[in-house]
């Protein structure tokens, strides 16, 4: 059987569902095929389920330090399986949301079921052919799982997985100790559980400045959290019924022992099962769907969006993209990929916002730069709030003072950050920013003085 349509969306994750619904609105005919649950990654194994947990872990800590603000408390204890099932609950909402909307669009059909090409106008669900003009596909990616020795002989979490536990670890050892790492070090730790961060490289989040991963470091560390850098010669294996995982560093014990394994080290892009090859759509040596600024494949009809395309790896790029194709198509607009400033976000506590170029970058692309740097422990707001940890960075080029790029790690930091990422856009200097007037008292009006205070 084969059934016709004016365009097909593989994928209902953060680009696929508001590229079906602009098409739909279009008056086209489009599929929306979905093979496992709707809402991709952010919904069922990401931004929500995790930021649910962030915020049951922040209860958590709050309610123990309730005698720094003179409030008294009784003990703080943490019911892990009300913290899950208060996960799912929201979990579930928001897919069943997502899934009610498309299934009562108009001009929507949709078909579940895993999606493969067999020619680059067609694809076949469960037996069945759907054909169209124009093809989008929105199919993620998952947690790479790297080949370790001995990973075999254990069961290993990753981020899908850890999800699904139904009682806290004893003793959680996670190896990768970048953004996905991070934030579940610090719930799981604040949950109760003993927690141990295992990274290759010489520092946390090294994609950072030092200053930042040093910074970083310090917050998880003051949490109990043990951190074990410069493990080059990763390895696991079981004893009895827990899990050792070699760390084998210069310095420090060979070995650590956990109850559980959790392995965050990456994603990597849902492309090997699409019949890519059928369709002529090209990949990269990672298994990224190649794409240009327009985020049109090799095959003009194809576009790929989302974290399959390496363009971006974030809801927000995802749905971006969604934004760039559709404008493009029928806006008669020029968006490309390559236009959009990069901004995201650590969700640890306190949290790292974060856009454009690191002092590194910057000086590696060249530039002379300025930085301004103010420590939390200067900013009211943080200090009334009794949160304290972090600081406010800003890079400003020397010549044009085009602001290059900001970190601001404290508390309100994914928020205080707006600021700067709508300055960037506006083509904003940093002079011109200083005479912003913020709301006292706020994190964000501090910005404005940091880059008052700007130091070669």
């Amino acid at each position: 059987m084969t059934r016709r349509f004016d365009a097909i969306v593989i994928g209902a994750g953060q680009a696929g569902p508001p590229m079906t619904a602009r098409l739909a609105a279009s008056g086209r005919t489009v599929a929306i095929v979905e093979r496992k649950l709707f809402g991709g990654t952010c919904v069922n194994v990401g931004c929500t389920p995790t930021k649910t947990l962030v915020a049951s872990a922040y209860a958590a800590h709050l309610a123990r330090r309730a005698a720094d603000y003179g409030v008294t408390a009784g003990p703080v204890g943490v019911d892990f399986a009300s913290v899950m099932a208060r996960m799912d609950r929201v979990v579930d909402e928001k897919r069943a949301g997502l899934k009610s909307w498309l299934g009562g669009m108009a001009n929507c059909t949709v078909v579940e079921g895993h999606a493969r090409f067999t020619s680059p106008h067609a694809i076949e669900v469960g037996g069945e052919t759907l054909e169209a003009d124009m093809v989008f596909l929105d199919v993620g990616a998952r947690a790479t799982v790297p080949d370790f020795p001995g990973l075999d002989r254990i069961r290993p979490l990753t981020n899908s997985s850890l999800l699904e536990l139904d009682a806290l670890p004893r003793h959680l050892v996670i190896v990768g100790g970048s953004y996905i790492g991070l934030e579940f070090a610090q719930v799981f730790r604040r949950f109760g559980a003993e927690v141990t961060v295992v990274e290759k490289a010489p520092r946390l989040v090294v994609r950072e400045d030092p200053d930042v991963s040093d910074a970083i470091r310090d917050i998880l560390e003051a949490d109990g959290i043990t951190v074990r850098c410069g493990a080059e010669c990763i390895r696991f294996a079981r004893r009895g019924d827990d899990v050792e995982v070699g760390v084998n560093c210069q310095s420090g014990e060979p070995a650590v022992v956990g109850s559980h394994a959790l392995l965050a080290v990456g994603r990597r892009p849902n492309t090997d099962d699409l019949g890519l090859d059928a369709a002529g759509v090209a990949v990269d040596a990672r298994g990224y769907i190649v794409v240009d600024d327009d985020l049109r494949t090799r095959v003009p009809h194809i576009w790929a969006l989302g974290d399959c395309n390496g363009r971006g790896a974030f809801t927000h790029t995802s749905y971006n993209d969604y934004e760039i194709v559709a404008a493009n198509l029928f806006d008669g607009a020029k968006r490309k990929a390559t236009d959009r400033i990069p901004v995201y976000a650590l969700y640890v506590d306190p949290p790292l916002g974060r856009v454009g170029m690191t002092e590194a970058e910057a000086k590696a692309k060249g530039h002379a730069v300025r930085v301004g740097k103010r420590p939390m422990t200067r900013v009211a707001r943080a200090i009334e709030k009794g949160e304290t940890q972090g600081f406010i960075k800003v890079v400003v080029d020397r010549d044009s003072d085009a602001i290059l790029g900001a970190a601001i790690l404290g508390v309100g930091g994914d928020e205080a950050i707006h600021g700067v990422v709508e300055a960037m856009a506006a083509g904003v200097t940093a002079t011109a920013y200083t005479r912003v007037v913020a709301i006292h008292p706020t994190v964000s009006e501090l910005v404005p003085t940091v880059f008052g205070e700007l130091s070669p």
